[in-house]
């Protein structure tokens, strides 16, 4: 058992963690969530002993084995794949090496012969013949062919290097695993791949990850990360969401009876509980979620951006019409018409191809061939994946940038678009180019929001987001009652938004009304 006992870090006059107290439990996948900045990977590093917390400390049985997720891609440059794979478990290949080099010496003496035995011994309980055939067996299962294994992990390239790491911090069955953000730059069905293969683990498990389907899918808890606190809740990510979201509403209406507050919400947790029955981790959750009383939860007090897009002017039946549209170098003889309440995701081997075809869609490019017909009753609103040309360089504060794109530039009217974005006060006041990704995106998100497009392109809208506004960003695109095109490597975004999808690679066009988990299926 990994516990965390009292433990608090400050840097400066910013205090991360305070007085926290936490049991991680074998059989159990604890999901860690937290707005940016809340330290997240800062407490990953905190229990893998990275770094020193001001106070408290982190105990594991002294015979347990914890494994941690590395991020530095370059670390194993000069080893050799399997190599990289097994010093997963550095206990097990310094025994091999030191075994090895008794054996290689040409004055084997009598001690020699005693250590090398211990060696064995230790080699064997650790598991040790069965090592490298295990180290194999999840490369394979991770697509990085046998022909790989003996190469340099310099000679990787890095998306094959992610998933080596990876293969390094599940080898040797580690008592404890820490995944800081897993699921990052892996194609989806190798991300399929690790969601069975963790819930397939027996012991503990620990995550960062801003994949709320992935964490939907493996987690038994969720940590959530708040002002300084660790708050602990059993069930997944949406559980733990739409509890935080019902206590929050709860709490804004004094006028409800306790009682009926009280009812409302222990409906939801038979009907969540009614339904974690049927997943493969959740026999024993089942019983334990029956028995939560209002005492066990804890509302959450991060804020949500407000995202919610109208749009005034009815869509016509004309909507879009591609025909044979062809981008050298991206994408041949593309077709495809859009009719109403169709929400399309476009998927593709290469993100340039979607971005090319956005591009083109709204003007920014010229097809070599082919032609792009809207309807007259359509008002496009685009957000584009690179929005530095709305932001580089720009003097005007954020009233002012958002101004730009308002028929009415009151600033109280302004100021309340803003705030929805989580822009209050004098953050309003703050200059355009000096904002960090996150609240980049927030503000093209107001933009677009205020133009009020009845069709909408999102190219990767959840990059540079947390939890908090990846959520609000996917409820407002489920909520929009026109028609969108759509790219986004969040798995659980496509799959509730798209009723359509259109996969683009080179000359080749998938095209079919299904869910994302579907053409997933269909394509493996």
């Amino acid at each position: 058992m990994l516990q965390v006992n009292n433990v608090s870090l400050q840097y400066g006059s910013k205090k991360l963690f305070e007085d926290v107290n936490l049991k991680f439990t074998k059989g159990n996948c604890y999901g860690i969530i937290g707005a940016n900045g809340a330290g997240k990977s800062t407490f990953l590093k905190i229990l893998s002993g990275d770094i020193e917390p001001n106070k408290g400390d982190v105990t594991l049985d002294k015979t347990e084995r914890m494994s941690v997720l590395m991020q530095n891609q370059n670390a194993f440059d000069n080893v050799t794949v399997l190599r990289a794979v097994m010093l997963g478990h550095r206990k097990l290949v310094q025994i091999m090496d030191e075994k090895d080099a008794l054996y290689a010496k040409e004055d084997f003496t009598e001690a020699d012969g005693v250590r090398a035995s211990e060696l064995e011994a230790e080699f064997a309980e650790l598991g040790g013949w069965d090592a490298e055939y295990e180290a194999q067996t999840l490369l394979n299962a991770l697509n990085i062919t046998e022909e790989c294994h003996n190469m340099l992990m310099a000679d990787l390239d890095a998306k094959r290097k992610v998933k080596v790491l990876l293969a390094q911090a599940l080898f040797g069955n580690p008592d404890v695993l820490l995944l800081d953000e897993p699921t990052n730059n892996l194609d989806i069905k190798t991300v399929r791949w690790l969601e069975n293969y963790l819930l397939d683990f027996e012991n503990t498990i620990i995550i960062v990850s801003h994949n709320r389907h992935f964490l939907n899918k493996v987690c038994t808890h969720i940590c959530d990360v708040d002002y300084g606190k660790i708050n602990m809740m059993l069930g997944n990510y949406d559980f733990w969401y739409e509890t935080s979201q019902l206590l929050a509403r709860q709490q804004k209406d004094q006028n409800k009876k306790n009682e009926q507050r009280a009812k409302e919400l222990q409906d939801f947790i038979a009907r969540f509980a009614a339904n974690a029955s049927k997943s493969r981790q959740a026999t024993s959750r089942k019983k334990e979620l029956e028995k939560l009383t209002i005492s066990d939860f804890k509302p959450s007090l991060r804020k949500y951006p407000y995202i919610d897009f109208k749009f005034e002017k009815e869509i016509g039946n004309d909507i879009l019409m591609v025909e044979n549209l062809t981008k050298k170098g991206y994408f041949e003889n593309v077709s495809f018409t859009v009719q109403k309440d169709e929400k399309i995701g476009i998927v593709s081997d290469k993100s340039t191809t979607i971005s090319m075809l956005y591009d083109i869609l709204t003007g920014k490019a010229q097809p070599d061939s082919g032609t792009v017909r809207w309807g007259k009753t359509i008002s496009l609103s685009y957000f584009p994946e690179n929005n530095n040309e709305f932001f580089q360089g720009c003097e005007l504060t954020l009233v002012e940038w958002l101004s730009q794109f308002s028929k009415d530039h009151y600033e109280e009217y302004l100021r309340g678009w803003l705030g929805r974005m989580l822009f209050s006060g004098e953050e309003a006041l703050k200059q355009a180019k000096v904002l960090s990704g996150g609240e980049k995106v927030r503000c093209m998100l107001a933009k677009m929001m205020l133009e009020g497009g009845n069709f909408l392109i999102f190219d990767e809208p959840t990059n540079h987001l947390d939890l908090e506004s990846i959520t609000a960003l996917n409820n407002g695109m489920k909520n929009f009652k026109g028609c969108m095109l759509f790219t986004s490597h969040d798995q659980e975004l496509m799959n509730t938004v798209a009723n359509r999808i259109i996969e683009i690679n080179g000359t080749k066009t998938f095209d079919k009304n299904l869910t994302y988990d579907e053409y997933v299926d269909l394509m493996s």
